[in-house]
């Protein structure tokens, strides 16, 4: 026997609980759940916003489980953490509320990372509610002198782990800008822009089922999606909006530059190292 089969030999007979675990990670936001169309409806205690967010969330959880997933961790996103219940949330979900901290927990080695409710980066062309992290604080954020979002920054905090980011849910915009980096991950546009507040928008139950059939299929490609990497050294550029000039001591920080009042640029050999002098500042 060569050493090839010997190795494939001794691996297909290891007992399921000594193979790795599939463990997805699940981003929630609001801006992008089908109905939800304007801003005052993303209020963190809306009835109506909740309820359609956790039923997107269910319905990927219980994809993601048909499709072979052994654990699903879902972070409650949205609005400082208080928008999800453990009352409402899938049975077999766990459920992360409150700051996860700059690596957002990825060092626990998931098998990927998904979007539910996903919204475009900010100045998208009718986008539903685009912003990059911060519709009143962020005007924009640049990597590397290109605009950015949260989807292509936590791809990158991801792809930074080696965990590949494998699903998308949203409106139209938001899934064209996962695919224009990670073109084999699965993709569920629930809605379309007509403009910043107005959407064409598919039944709840309808977002469900698209959801619930693509998060099966995400799953089942892990393992043949590559994770988004972005190569240092990198800069991030954060532009913050006419009402918030940059603290007196912004410079100070390690690899930070003051580029103008509103506007200050970090610099890293690698994405790691930059985000954590953002996010760990």
């Amino acid at each position: 026997m060569t050493y090839r089969w010997l190795v494939f030999f001794l691996l297909s007979s290891l007992p399921a609980s000594a193979q790795a675990r599939k463990s997805i990670f699940v981003i929630t936001d609001a801006e992008g759940v089908a109905g939800v169309c304007r801003q005052d409806q993303t209020d963190p205690k809306d009835a109506e916003m909740r309820q359609l967010l956790t039923g997107e969330i269910n319905a990927a959880v219980e994809g993601f489980f048909n499709g072979g997933a052994d654990e699903v961790v879902v972070w409650d996103g949205h609005d400082g953490s208080q928008t999800l219940s453990a009352l409402t949330i899938h049975p077999r979900a766990k459920l992360i509320i409150g700051n996860p901290g700059v690596g957002m927990t990825l060092e626990r080695g998931y098998a990927g990372v998904a979007f539910i409710g996903q919204h475009p980066k900010a100045n998208v062309r009718a986008g539903i509610m685009a912003h990059s992290y911060s519709s009143l604080g962020i005007q924009n954020m640049l990597i590397n002198g290109q605009p950015v979002g949260e989807t292509e920054t936590n791809a990158a905090l991801a792809g930074w782990f080696n965990t590949p980011v494998i699903f998308l849910s949203g409106d139209r915009a938001a899934t064209e800008e996962l695919r224009a980096i990670v073109p084999q991950a699965e993709l569920a546009a629930v809605k379309e822009g007509l403009g910043r507040y107005t959407c064409l928008s598919m039944s709840a139950q309808a977002a469900r089922e698209l959801i619930r059939d693509r998060a099966t299929a995400a799953v089942k490609k892990i393992g043949q999606i590559r994770p988004y990497k972005i190569e240092g050294p990198v800069t991030l550029q954060i532009e913050y909006t006419t009402r918030n000039s940059l603290p007196i001591d912004a410079g100070l920080v390690s690899g930070a530059e003051v580029v103008d009042d509103r506007t200050i640029r970090y610099r890293g050999k690698d994405f790691w190292e930059v985000w954590k002098r953002y996010r760990g500042r």
